[in-house]
């Protein structure tokens, strides 16, 4: 039997930049993989969160499903919290949706945002993520990793809290970062030009930089969070 796998994201866009790889390998190894994206995206980029048209957040949503499509997610699941926004919604509202997926898919692994990203809603998903997957109870999540997401892990210059992101799992994604590109690809309204990190050319060089440290082609690197292995009873 395969394992279950939920990769809990920020944004749309977020649950192919810093594990879409590894989702391909999971899936092509009989896992069942599941995304919950906690925001809406794009209404950060007015002035108001009401000045962008519903459509727009509409035609993401689509985007993710068509890359979720590529990559082998079993289906994706939005909360619709307000884009960027997450420190104005009590941490307990988004904790609650974790863990309400928690109990709905039981996973055994769980990919999430690394806490000392730049951007502040991954930051809140991934306390929200500890919290809902605390080791209490006939608790599942038996591994938790923290991911790398381009143009917000590498731009936290500030580690007076939190260090730099520093991965200790490599994951070799060089039979499959053709599919991550694909899927990608498909978020015509997120990618930018090279030299912007979030660009496919900047997702092409990580991928390499990752694989050169740990002598593979390529791959995508995370910090193991907890590990914990139960007795068979």
């Amino acid at each position: 039997m395969g394992k279950t796998v939920l990769v809990v994201a920020a944004h749309p866009d977020d649950e192919i930049l810093g594990v879409g790889g590894t989702v391909a390998r999971h899936v092509a190894e009989g896992d069942i993989v599941y995304a919950l994206i906690l925001g809406e995206g794009q209404t950060s980029r007015g002035r108001h969160r009401e000045d962008i048209d519903q459509n727009v957040v509409k035609e993401l949503h689509q985007n993710t499903l068509e890359s979720a499509k590529i990559i082998g997610y079993q289906e994706v699941f939005f909360a619709d919290f307000p884009d960027n926004r997450f420190d104005h919604v009590d941490l307990l509202d988004i904790v609650k949706v974790v863990e309400q997926m928690i109990d709905k898919l039981r996973p055994q692994v769980l990919y999430t945002h690394y806490s000392g990203d730049l951007n502040v809603d991954h930051q809140y998903t991934a306390r929200a993520v500890l919290t809902a997957s605390r080791p209490i109870g006939t608790y599942c999540v038996e591994e938790i990793y923290a991911f790398e997401t381009l143009s917000s892990s590498e731009w936290n210059f500030d580690y007076s809290t939190q260090p730099a992101f520093c991965p200790n799992v490599f994951i070799d994604i060089t039979d499959y970062y053709h599919k991550k590109e694909q899927a990608m690809d498909c978020y015509v309204s997120e990618l930018c030009n090279f030299p912007h990190p979030r660009s496919l050319v900047g997702m092409d060089v990580l991928s390499k930089t990752r694989g050169m440290t740990a002598g593979m082609e390529r791959a995508e690197a995370f910090m193991l969070v907890r590990s914990v292995r139960r007795r068979f009873d």
